[in-house]
């Protein structure tokens, strides 16, 4: 009986479950891609800004090196310690080795040009290394700071003839690329002009191995920058970083086993020898701020969704209870209490909810898709969770909006509507 009762009032009137349709599949639309965008677009986001720099730096254990990162300068004590170029593939043996998308050694020094000393800085500019495991891993400044404006070329890594030069020292010795200059009896041709509106502006920059050759620190390291995909930052990691022994034995294997920028830098430090690893947090906290305001922006969005549709499904279902006065009265004169027609009408906009979260689950993954292509220049994967979620955000749409029309039920006397008395 009450399955005919609501198959007849599903088939009955199509305009208002058309239109119960449409408003929770507009919603259930919205809130999908909302949902998708948020648990796919964070890593995106993430690695489009670690393309500004890094997050991490490794330092020799009493170490001297004066070095602005982000804002942070940062100062040892001695100027004889150095890192081991040897152990630099160790960087991509860590546990969240995934997670490091670019590092480059830099070597600093300075020598004699032109009657000045100038600084001289050497790196990686496209280098392949390989790992242990036999793979390739290509890193260096092309990979770490794409921004970088050069007007030539990078040198080659293994190049000991060929160098970049700040766009400041260019202007002040009138050097462009293809000149060619006198370094410590070397002959090095000029193949790019770099401008950063960095330190490096007033610097040679040359490969790692020839800088180690004209400062005759070969095989030696100053520091490293390192970038890497982290979270963003929470109690758990906001203690440890203040008292990492105030964590017990499981908030250290939780802490341990996440991708904080601080536990990161403690497995680098752990795994390179005699170094100390910083991590850059005023650069993490403008990561994981920025992520944490597009998913909040994203969550006001959906429950600005669930109200509005909540509203309109609760007009439609005000209409509906109207029009079908007169079955209500009839239920309750057969002997129908409130709670059965309740649920008679609460099964009709269930039914209508559950197909059109399905549908909006549908648009919304294809919605999602586009936007982040769209705004952040990136394709997302699906995530299966969003599917039973957004069902569930479109029954509770029914239901929210199913609230107060009932209130309707109540008040209907069947003696009044069954003789249309008002």
């Amino acid at each position: 009986m009450r399955f005919r009762i609501i198959k007849a009032a599903l088939l009955g009137n199509k305009t208002q479950k058309i239109l119960a349709f449409l408003t929770i599949f507009l919603a259930s639309a919205l809130v999908c891609s909302m949902l998708n965008i948020t648990l796919g677009i964070g890593d995106k986001v993430a690695m489009e800004l670690r393309s500004y720099g890094s997050n991490i730096i490794i330092l020799p254990k009493g170490g001297s090196v004066s070095i602005d990162i982000g804002g942070e300068e940062l100062n040892l004590l001695h100027d004889d310690a150095y890192l081991e170029e040897k152990y630099v593939s160790g960087i991509k043996n860590i546990f969240w080795r995934n997670n490091i998308i670019a590092f480059a050694p830099f070597l600093e020094g300075k020598t004699e040009f032109e009657n000045k000393n100038v600084k001289i800085i050497g790196t990686y500019f496209d280098k392949t290394i390989e790992l242990e495991d036999d793979e390739e891993f290509s890193t260096g400044l092309k990979t770490m700071y794409p921004f970088w404006s050069v007007e030539g070329e990078m040198p080659d890594d293994d190049s000991l003839e060929e160098i970049l030069v700040g766009e400041n020292l260019a202007q002040e010795f009138n050097l462009t690329t293809e000149s060619v200059i006198m370094l410590n009896g070397r002959s090095l041709k000029i193949k790019g002009v770099l401008k950063t509106n960095e330190s490096a502006d007033d610097a040679i920059i040359t490969s790692l191995k020839l800088a180690g050759e004209l400062l005759n620190k070969e095989g030696k390291i100053s520091w490293i920058e390192v970038s890497a995909l982290t979270i963003p930052e929470d109690d758990l990691s906001v203690k440890a970083r203040r008292n990492l022994d105030s964590l017990n034995a499981i908030e250290h294997d939780k802490w341990y086993c996440s991708a904080y920028v601080g536990s990161i830098a403690y497995q680098l430090e752990e795994e390179y020898p005699d170094s100390t690893a910083k991590a850059l947090m005023k650069i993490s906290e403008g990561e994981s701020q920025t992520v944490k305001k597009i998913q909040s922006l994203m969550g006001v969005v959906s429950i600005l969704a669930l109200f509005s549709s909540s509203i309109g499904i609760a007009s439609l279902l005000s209409s509906e209870i109207h029009r079908r006065k007169k079955e209500i009265g009839l239920l309750k004169a057969l002997g129908a209490d409130n709670l059965n027609i309740y649920l008679l009408f609460l099964a009709e906009s269930l039914i209508t909810a559950i197909a059109a979260g399905i549908a909006g689950a549908a648009g919304g993954y294809a919605l999602s898709i586009l936007m982040a292509f769209f705004i952040f220049s990136h394709t997302i994967k699906i995530s299966l969770i969003v599917l039973p979620l957004t069902v569930c955000f479109a029954v509770l749409i029914a239901f929210l909006g199913s609230l107060l029309p009932m209130r309707n039920v109540v008040n209907l006397l069947p003696a009044e509507v069954l003789h249309e008395r008002k």
